[in-house]
């Protein structure tokens, strides 16, 4: 036995409480292969015993067996021992070495720390530790940064030999589903030729669409699967076909392992990333630069290394950053430059903003200033402006080869056709041996061996049932997707392939599809609103390194952004200072060819509000207009019945509201008119000389009150019935009319308006 050095530490205090005794290993390796190191830290219980603590106050904790002392969140032994702690549970903690309990500083200090506060003892299998006292405290931490280090240590002389037998090629590295390893190391193409057949389709159509998305897109159309191998327990790893998905996809598109390329280190731990409790969280990507090994020519490819590299700068360039040269994966908005248009003030690459319910209204934002450094945005620019006119020259410059476009346009459907008719000829060919397999399994069975028979056929009865199924799904595969081109298929192509514009502007062709031919001819386009007023400039670079420049005219919807702004101004002043009213001015302006800011004719509201921006307010009759009595038509003003009749003006307005005088207005604020005709002008003087009171004078009073005069008693009795029951008709019967008035009622209080 070796000596213990235990002193006074140990108190009654530290036996009133429990002990605990860790245990760990590190791997599952470890566990099975190192059982002699187990069987050490169980035999803890004795020591513990030794020291004073009853057997049944002995806990034993070993949930964190296979686990790695490098970080405590995934030990959840180590977390429930320090809960104990926390709790002053514990009077002593025992492990075989500091080792066992962490071997990361952080872990063990806190450890420390709670022994420290509450008072636990910590004891290996020779000293007994006070975190209390100074020297033990010392000792300790000593310890606790030796297993940091010695754990260090190991992990770089394991990693730097796998990184020196890597240099070499000769890791042994997990390879992807299209690629085998023979017994003697040779790494071939999987001899599955559907495995092939499926991994050159997904790349082929990756050059043709752009997008893994797309090509996922594409492949669940037609009902095709992607092989995978999981990497899950021992080798060797099989086959698995699964449903086809983006990341799926861009699994294949990123591994360099189909470019012949031996690639190790792609990958590392960033320890800012970690999910606790989430074991290999943190691995971040590399880019090709940074990889540790890369060894071209090594594997048997499917792409050569040059298509690699442009697919993941295609990739790269799919993402939405609007930064640098990345103009994202054509989208199905409607804005056509989506991504390739540029800010011609500062370079920045715009962003699309949609306006409008649905969308309807695409423009062109300069953002980035405006979110990164708080600047005021650069310009926007309405894409109904711009599209159109690049549209047009996309087409004029595709117009010469649309003869060899619409030949190429054919005979890549014809192989497209001919492509997906052989990935399924090749389903077909797996689904009927699986099933032949399970026959032969089947028939070589003996029959007496019932128990092993019946499984068997239930195993050939499904394979069957797959192959009914596959067969099925080829059916109607075929019903909606034509293998073969009639002679008239083929002339409906060349034709619509010769009628590009008609191409562009079919309803099966989608925003995304213009986009991506848009892309395959131009570079990108430069765009500023701001070098010319109503105008916008704008600079196409094309794919071929030609540049052309064009001025193309900009949607107006504000007048402070005319050119004849002033102008316009100056004319509504200049015309309101004649008298005329806003519905004339409307119709001027329109006729000497000034337009709204949407570019329609004025109308008398949009004269208002011109008029109410610009601070012209509503020219005022002059004074002699006010005294004028008679119009240039002959017609009366107010004033002017008034003193033709010989009553106040009061009793004008009650003679209109009662609908014995019916007036005229040509527009809303316009001057009244009254006219009367000398008949009605006698009759009205008749009226007013019957129904005056004595002592009433000319134009001092009003024609209301009592008649005095039988002739007034008799009208009022002949007074019609229909009169009587109209609203008014009470102040009526006091005032009867004479039989010249025209009495045709309005509304009380307005005005007749002749439009």
């Amino acid at each position: 036995m070796r000596p213990t050095h235990t002193g006074t530490k140990i108190t009654d205090t530290h036996r009133a409480k429990l002990a605990y005794v860790y245990i760990r290993q590190s791997t599952p390796g470890q566990l099975l292969h190192h059982r002699e190191s187990t069987t050490r830290q169980y035999e803890l219980v004795a020591r513990a015993v030794a020291l004073g603590w009853p057997a049944p106050r002995v806990q034993i904790i070993d949930e964190d067996l296979a686990q790695s002392g490098a970080y405590a969140a995934q030990r959840m032994g180590f977390q429930h021992l320090l809960a104990e702690l926390s709790l002053g549970r514990v009077g002593l903690v025992l492990s075989l070495e500091a080792t066992r309990l962490a071997r990361n500083s952080a872990d063990w200090y806190r450890l420390l720390d709670l022994c420290s506060i509450f008072g636990a003892i910590i004891a290996d299998a020779e000293f007994v530790y006070d975190a209390r006292q100074y020297h033990d405290r010392l000792l300790l931490g000593l310890a606790g940064m030796m297993s940091e280090a010695e754990l260090h240590h190991l992990h770089l002389r394991l990693h730097e030999g796998q990184r020196h037998k890597a240099e070499r090629g000769a890791l042994a590295l997990p390879l992807p589903a299209g690629l085998e390893r023979l017994r003697s190391g040779e790494v071939v193409l999987h001899p599955d030729e559907e495995v092939q057949a499926r991994l050159w389709l997904v790349f082929t159509t990756f050059d043709r669409l752009g997008s893994a998305r797309a090509v996922a897109q594409y492949l669940r159309q037609h009902a095709l699967t992607l092989p995978t191998r999981p990497h899950q327990g021992p080798p060797p790893w099989p086959i698995v076909w699964v449903g086809a998905k983006t990341n799926g996809v861009l699994n294949i598109l990123q591994n360099p392992a189909y470019a012949g390329a031996y690639v190790w280190g792609k990958s590392t731990t960033d320890p800012a990333r970690r999910t606790p409790g989430v074991a290999h969280s943190g691995v971040v990507r590399l880019p090709p630069e940074q990889w540790q090994v890369c060894l071209p020519n090594t594997y048997p490819a499917y792409i050569t290394w040059e298509q690699f590299t442009t697919t993941q700068q295609r990739l790269r360039a799919n993402q939405y950053t609007y930064r640098e040269a990345q103009p994202g994966a054509p989208r199905l908005g409607q804005a056509l430059l989506q991504g390739i248009a540029l800010c011609g003030r500062c370079g920045a690459r715009l962003w699309v903003r949609y306006r409008g319910a649905r969308g309807e209204r695409p423009g062109y934002v300069c953002n980035t200033n405006a979110i990164e450094l708080g600047e005021p945005r650069c310009q926007e620019v309405n894409a109904a402006d711009v599209d159109p006119l690049v549209e047009a020259l996309l087409l004029q410059a595709l117009e010469p080869d649309k003869l060899a476009l619409a030949v190429e346009a054919f005979a890549h459907l014809t192989r497209e056709r001919a492509g997906l008719n052989h990935q399924w000829q090749l389903r077909l060919e797996r689904a009927r041996f699986d099933a032949e397999r399970a026959k032969r399994q089947y028939d070589a069975v003996e029959p007496e061996n019932r128990l092993v028979a019946r499984n068997l056929e239930r195993h050939w009865e499904a394979k069957l049932r797959a192959v009914e199924a596959v067969e099925r799904d080829y059916h109607q595969w075929q019903g909606q997707h034509t293998t073969v081109l009639s002679p008239a298929d083929r002339q409906a192509i060349l034709a619509l392939g010769q009628n590009l514009p008609a191409l562009w502007h079919a309803a099966t062709t989608t925003p995304a599809d213009r986009k991506r031919i848009t892309r395959l001819v131009v570079r990108e386009v430069i765009l500023d609103r701001t070098r010319a007023p109503e105008q916008v400039w704008l600079q196409i670079n094309w794919q071929t390194g030609a540049m052309t420049q064009h001025w193309v005219p900009r949607h107006i919807t504000r007048y402070g952004e005319r050119v004849d702004v002033e102008q316009l101004r100056q004319r509504l002043h200049a015309l309101k200072a004649t008298g005329m009213q806003d519905q004339a001015i409307a119709v001027r302006l329109s006729t000497e060819g000034f337009s709204t800011g949407t570019g329609g004719p004025f109308t008398r509201g949009i004269v208002w509000s011109l008029r109410k921006r610009w601070s012209i307010g509503a020219m005022r009759p002059a004074r002699h207009q006010s005294m004028q009595r008679q119009w240039s038509d002959g017609s009366y003003t107010l004033a002017g019945v008034a003193d033709l009749i010989g009553v106040h003006i009061r009793t004008v307005h009650t003679w209109i509201a009662r609908g014995m005088l019916v007036p005229s207005q040509v527009y809303k604020g316009g001057p009244v008119k009254i006219a009367l005709p000398e008949e009605q002008i006698r009759a009205l003087r008749d009226y007013v000389a019957r129904v005056r009171r004595p002592h009433r004078t000319r134009g001092t009073g009003s024609a209301e009150g009592d008649t005095c005069c039988p002739e007034a008693d008799e009208a009022l009795r002949r007074l019609p019935p229909s009169l009587e029951a109209e609203p008014g008709a009470h102040e009526l019967r006091r005032h009867p009319l004479p039989d010249a008035v025209t009495t045709t009622p309005i509304a009380a209080g307005g005005y007749r308006h002749v439009r």
